[in-house]
Parts: C-alpha cells; structure tokens; sequence
C-alpha cells in the first residue's frame, strides 16, 4: 500500500539533488574556469509481481490466468559529472593571467608539497618568493620561480616563459609551463577552489606540451570564463521545481485517498 509513497520519496530526494546541483552552477556563472554539473538520473529497479485478472477471467467463467506485472521503484541520481565544454575566454591586462584554449588543465601543488591538484583557473600571481601561485596561494608545478625585480612576462603558446628585469628590452628565457590531461577527465573528482584530483575513473595524469598532441594551447592575457549559461540553467532549474511540485500534490493526494479509506472501514 506504501509503494507509491515510496516511490515518490526516490522522485524527490532526486529533483532535490539537481536544484540544488543547478542552483550551486547559478552562483558559480561568474567564477572563473568553473565547469557546470551534469545530473544523470536512472530508474532503479522493477519488481515483478503475478496478478490475475479476475474481472477479465470471470466474464469467460474461465479461471484467472496469472500474468506478470512490472512495478517501478522509483529514481536517482545516477551520476553528477562536470561540463568540460571550453568556456569563452576573456582578454585581461594581467600578465599572469593564463588560459587554455583546448583540453588540459594546469597542475598545482597542494599544502603538503607531495600531492597534486588540477585546474583550468589560470588566474595566478607571484608571491613573495617569485612563485606563480593560484589565488589560494597553490604554486603551479612548473619549478619557475621568477627573478627579483622582473618586471615583464612574455607566456608564448606552447608555455614558454620569458622574463626581462628593470624595464629591460631584453628577455631571458626562464622555463616551460607544461599541461596535464587524462584518458577520462569526467573521473576527476572536484575538491572545491576550483581543483580537481585524480582518481581510478580518471586514470593516471598525462604531462605535455601545449600545443601537441592534443594538449591544448596556452593563451596569455586571458582568463577562461565559466561554462554555465545562466538562462539555461534558469529554465532548467524551473522544471526541476515544477517536478517537485508535481510529486509533492501527488502524496497529498495519496494521502486523501488513505484517509478517505481509513473513514470507509470505520463507518
């Protein structure tokens, strides 16, 4: 008698999931490289159940003949996978401001030194020691600390670097910034501050060169905007609320009819 309540429940904590999922990609429209979710729902499994139909069989004067029904169990979130689709990019005036145009990420390290982290955020900066380091202050694992007193950046495509100090014309060559990428990157696991980190799904990290063998392109000067289309995911988030209106008058309904049954068998 509990099925259908049941079932709604799985319909609600699954429409909940995504607005909540569309209404985090709302606030993030603004943030840079972000990369929106993608809520994937499945039905879950149906319990077949022998009914006969009585009705049918007595108008015949036949016995009832047993016939297999399939009940549903409900829905859920089967997989919320990240939108890797390149978003547009925007021309800034800082020099260290990098964007990929193209697969790849940049790979950074986190606080213990040991571990790596990966983002398309290329809004760094240098710190005290002349590390380029991401706004949460992750240095970008390049080893290419820049010399005291450097006071311009030429990041050519292919990310090599070069550097002039004192407002000189002449440019040093001080490194290479590589890229990473993966057989799957819809296996990353997102970690907030907009990084990722590889996980089994993922497989192990490739490191190239921009520009080769489908690595993408480093573009200095600009920054990748977020990839979330804000009417979009407007229009998205209204559906998902009128299903979940939609399920919530269902059990009340429900609920009426069990009331109106239990007054039946106590009249």
């Amino acid at each position: 008698m509990f099925q259908p309540l049941y079932v709604a429940a799985t319909g609600l904590s699954a429409t909940e999931d995504m607005v909540l999922n569309i209404t985090n990609d709302l606030a993030n429209a603004k943030t840079i490289a972000y990369k929106k979710i993608r809520s994937e729902m499945e039905d879950l499994f149906y319990i077949h159940k022998e009914f006969k139909d009585i009705l049918n069989d007595a108008m015949s004067a036949e016995e009832p003949t047993p016939v297999n029904v399939e009940y549903g169990t409900g829905v859920r979130i089967a997989a919320t996978n990240h939108d890797f689709s390149q978003g547009t990019l925007e021309t800034t005036s800082r020099p260290l401001d990098l964007a990929i145009e193209g697969d790849g990420f940049f790979r950074v390290k986190m606080a213990d030194g040991t571990t790596y982290a990966y983002t398309r955020a290329g809004n760094f900066h240098a710190d005290d020691q002349g590390n380029i380091v991401d706004p949460n202050g992750h240095i970008l694992d390049t080893e290419l600390t820049l010399p005291e007193g450097t006071t311009s950046l030429v990041i050519q495509q292919d990310g090599t670097v070069y550097y002039a100090i004192n407002n000189e014309t002449t440019y040093s060559e001080l490194g290479q910034i590589s890229l990473v990428r993966f057989p799957n990157k819809y296996g990353l696991k997102n970690i907030g501050q907009n990084l990722y980190q590889a996980t089994d799904s993922s497989g192990e990290e490739i490191i190239g060169t921009a520009g080769e063998e489908s690595f993408g392109k480093i573009r200095q000067y600009a920054l990748e905007q977020s990839n979330v289309n804000v009417i979009t995911s407007m229009m998205d988030l209204v559906i998902a609320q009128k299903v979940f209106d939609t399920i919530t008058k269902a059990v009340q309904s429900y609920e009426t009819m069990l009331g109106n049954l239990t007054a039946m068998k106590q009249a």
